[in-house]
């Protein structure tokens, strides 16, 4: 009998943890941009705080589980947004521990929006691949492409429109918490459809 394999236990599905971090995070974040938690340093904080452990570490983690399960696709979303939180985070701390700002607000509106556009140029890439798996992860994409484009306009029209350039930021507020609770009804979706073994939640997968 002890030469008999055990049979191999199913492999845990790390998605909802980065989706959850990301989603958690994300929402935050924007009811801050939206200025639905006003201002100071406490909002703030907390912000950092949820990017650097769960934004940040929580889908690094994702991630790296993704990779021993050999999906690309996983790997490289969960590990390139947990770094785009810790380098959100540092790009908003270093320039305090200098003692003031890295940059004018010019140049640092043009440095952030080439920042921000260039994660939405990726986010849009990854967008593409995930027309053929399912609606829920194209929701999150999708909407999360445009929000990054949105923070990029709205940081460089605030160059020569500081009040144009505050409504756009603010709408973009808005729809990052749409995307963020997106990622969380997915998450949410993954771990109790797999509870339960029948669709609770759906997701609406892509016919192949």
């Amino acid at each position: 009998m002890s030469d008999i394999p055990s049979p191999a236990k199913p492999a845990t599905n790390p998605a909802p943890l980065g989706l959850m971090g990301f989603g958690m995070t994300t929402v935050l974040l924007n009811l801050h941009i939206a200025d639905i938690l006003g201002a100071g340093s406490q909002p703030m904080g907390m912000i950092f705080a949820m990017g650097i452990f769960y934004g940040g570490l929580a889908q690094i983690i994702a991630g790296i589980m993704e990779y021993h399960k050999g999906n690309t696709f996983g790997t490289t979303a969960f590990t390139s947004y947990g770094m785009f939180w810790l380098t959100f985070v540092a790009l908003n701390i270093f320039p305090k521990m200098e003692g003031g700002a890295m940059w004018a607000d010019p140049v640092k509106d043009k440095a952030l929006a080439a920042y921000l556009a260039m994660w939405g140029l990726f986010t849009l890439w990854m967008f593409f691949s995930t027309l053929n798996k399912n609606v829920g992860l194209m929701v999150v994409f999708g909407t999360l492409a445009i929000l990054f484009f949105m923070l990029a306009i709205g940081h460089y029209v605030s160059i020569d429109d500081a009040s144009l350039g505050a409504d756009i930021l603010e709408l973009a507020g808005y729809e990052g918490i749409v995307c963020g609770f997106s990622a969380i009804y997915l998450a949410m979706a993954e771990v109790m459809n797999e509870t339960y073994g029948r669709t609770i939640l759906p997701i609406f997968p892509i016919e192949k």
